[in-house]
């Protein structure tokens, strides 16, 4: 599938929009992130310039590592139970690299659990966030209706220790909802993702790959 198809498809798919809930348990109309209104409207007319970039490592690392990824991709959940352990150990707490993650949205559930890990604030709770949705993610993106699903989430965000207005606060926020999608747009157009995860090395792009032949590129890339 091209980039731009599934580019199309994520933005016809996330049209149902972030879910507003009232209260735990209570579901509303869904909020419509992009919207029949502006659906013409290109991400160069949203700021995206207030979405947070998600880092570990050493800033200054001659090599930056960018993966791309969503929640609700399997291989992204597999990567991140084993390769990404042994990628963190090697490089990212030695400061050998710049890691940065980005995530993609093939789906609204994929956005929900991004406005989630993101209601934690910081890079070191983010990343601690999505070790827990990765971690469950047989669980809470296969519980059924949108209200089980959202619930699922807020039950990770509770194990985080995120209070209860924190997390209704994050999910309502529609105007955040819609910059994420056009920096996820602008990012995967940019870098010419077109499958998760992928992963982007001092400017270079690769699909998935094991972990040996990504320490080989990162160490390539640093000499």
């Amino acid at each position: 599938m091209s980039r731009m198809m599934i580019i199309s498809a994520a933005v016809a798919a996330l049209g149902l929009g972030a879910y507003f809930i009232t209260s735990p348990g209570t579901s509303v109309t869904p909020a419509d992130p992009l919207g029949a209104a502006n659906a013409q409207e290109t991400e160069a007319d949203i700021d995206t310039s207030t979405i947070a970039e998600m880092t570990l490592g050493n800033p200054d690392a001659p090599v930056t590592v960018i993966e791309y990824a969503s929640f609700t991709c399997p291989h992204c959940a597999s990567f991140h139970a084993g390769a990404y352990k042994q990628l963190k150990a090697d490089y990212i707490d030695t400061g050998k690299i710049n890691f940065v993650y980005r995530e993609v949205y093939f789906d609204r559930y994929g956005l929900w659990a991004s406005m989630i890990a993101r209601c934690a604030g910081t890079p070191e709770k983010f990343f601690g966030m999505a070790d827990l949705i990765y971690a469950g993610q047989s669980e809470w993106a296969r519980a059924g209706e949108p209200t089980a699903i959202v619930e699922e989430l807020r039950k990770i965000g509770r194990l985080a220790g995120l209070d209860a207005d924190t997390m209704e606060a994050c999910l309502q926020d529609g105007d955040n909802a819609r910059t994420l999608v056009a920096w996820y747009q602008e990012n995967a157009t940019a870098d010419g993702v077109d499958s998760t995860p992928s992963f982007v090395i001092n400017g270079q792009k690769y699909s998935n790959m094991p972990y040996a032949e990504m320490a080989e590129l990162i160490d390539a890339a640093a000499e």
